[in-house]
């Protein structure tokens, strides 16, 4: 039986009228079907090709560009639109921002369903270049390859070092010059590949699960310090030495070179033994007058300059007089409890992570800060009536769930505690509306905060500030 070519459906001339929660472009047809359209921009008129067409919507991607937004501005980086990440780098960055706003706003009001006291105007980030702490790099034997080079018969197979390419697991796009990490970010990617080729080190291959080389993960802090991490797919010990001898060689700006064995079919190391191979096997970051130790397996804010104003806004909308008890779910390490310590009575902290617990009290010890408490599991078995009891109602509660939201347990749990403050901050504007909707039982929104920690991304975090109503 002949396999039919599958027709391809073209819908011409729609208006992209704004920008959905996960960054498609949106429009509407002039009978009412709704088009979610990647890489579509606000102001575009553009032909369609579905992909997938339900009842009152479609997904589809551009087939053609009638008429280009007023809002396109030329992306600065080579990669744009081939690596997956800075999707919005052909936006004005005030055009961003006023996306991000209307999403939030849309899903307060269209999920919560709720009252929003104040909306105040969106955090911009002062870098919208090289503002990330932290990025990781795979090493593989396969490039990723656009059209045009597949059609002219260029090989696959080529030594890279990048990111994984969206939608193709085992394919690397090879970066030459990242915006997002500052230096020596790209020196010491570009000199981790060069080394790897100079020594004729194998590149990994995630389909066969052969080669040597497997990832590169740098952070860099605002002191100057550089922490790298070296996974390797086995135990060479000199073929080991000779490569990350000569990258320290190459990169003196590295102040702690660490490094693993990872033999699983997966990258996460997290789970593994990293070893530390020169230097003191950790960095120091500074958000406020706190100074944080950040080790290879710490969970820290991506963006150290934006995480400032995130808890700046947060001590703003808790309003400290200084003896308040505050409870911190979902705390990481400590970065928010660590921050407004010196503002209140009392912190509890709770975190599900218990290596993030650990890292909590270590830097609560090293900046001499007393007034916090710790405690590692699951926040809806840990925040119970016999724990309030413990530690006192909290006067200010403080919560930054995941991009999942909280368990309804948290949430149900939080109408219990009656905390006359909640300050909720979110990275999903959706999940935080549905908690909101719930606590609106009790709860009214005073006002929410949005800030833009990831510019060029749809990622949009939003800060909430909830009262207990009379």
């Amino acid at each position: 039986m002949r396999n039919r070519k599958r027709r391809e459906i073209i819908i011409e001339n729609i208006p992209i009228s704004g920008l959905a929660d996960k960054g498609r472009g949106v429009g509407r047809s002039e009978d009412g079907i709704v088009f979610f359209v990647e890489d579509a921009l606000p102001g575009d008129v553009i032909d369609v090709r579905v992909i997938k067409q339900k009842e009152g919507f479609v997904e589809g991607i551009i087939h053609a560009i009638k008429t280009y937004s007023e809002h396109r501005v030329k992306p600065f980086c080579a990669h744009f639109g081939v690596c997956g990440g800075c999707k919005f780098q052909n936006l004005n960055y005030e055009t961003q921002l006023h996306y991000k706003e209307d999403n939030v706003v849309n899903a307060l009001k269209r999920i919560g369903k709720i009252e929003i006291g104040e909306f105040l105007p969106i955090v911009a980030a002062d870098d919208t270049q090289y503002y990330r702490n932290k990025l990781e790099y795979t090493y593989s034997n396969k490039r990723w390859l656009e059209k045009s080079e597949m059609d002219s018969g260029i090989s696959k197979f080529e030594d890279v070092l990048g990111f994984h390419r969206p939608g193709a697991f085992d394919k690397i796009v090879d970066i030459t010059h990242c915006y997002l990490q500052p230096d020596p970010s790209n020196k010491i990617r570009n000199f981790a590949k060069s080394i790897a080729k100079q020594q004729g080190l194998t590149f990994f291959d995630l389909k066969t699960q052969e080669g040597f080389l497997r990832n590169i993960l740098l952070r860099i802090t605002t002191l100057g310090e550089t922490l790298v991490i070296v996974s390797f797919y086995y135990e060479d010990k000199e073929a080991r030495e000779n490569f990350l001898n000569e990258l320290l060689k190459q990169v003196p700006e590295i102040t702690t070179l660490l490094y693993c064995v990872n033999p699983k079919a997966n990258d996460f190391i997290l789970d593994l033994d990293i070893i530390t191979y020169s230097g003191m096997g950790y960095v120091e970051e500074k958000l406020g007058n706190v100074t944080f130790k950040i080790g290879p397996k710490s969970f820290f804010q991506t963006s150290t300059r934006q995480a400032e104003k995130l808890f700046d806004k947060v001590v703003e909308f808790a309003d400290f007089k200084g003896d308040e008890n505050v409870y911190d779910l979902y705390t990481g390490l400590g970065s928010i409890a660590l921050y407004i310590a010196g503002k209140c009575k009392q912190v509890v902290g709770i975190e599900e992570i218990e290596a993030a617990i650990e890292d909590a009290k270590e830097n609560a010890e090293r900046n001499n800060i007393t007034n916090t408490v710790f405690y590692a599991g699951d926040v809806k078995d840990i925040l119970t009536k016999e724990f309030a009891e413990k530690h006192g109602k909290p006067d200010v509660l403080i919560t930054d769930p995941p991009r999942a939201g909280m368990h309804t347990a948290v949430a149900e749990m939080l109408l219990q505690l009656e905390a006359p403050k909640i300050v909720y901050v979110s990275c999903n504007p959706a999940t935080q509306a549905r908690d909101l909707f719930i606590l609106s039982k009790k709860y009214d929104t005073i006002k929410v905060q949005p800030v833009d920690m990831f510019p060029h991304t749809h990622h949009i975090e939003n800060v909430a500030l909830l009262k207990l109503r009379k």
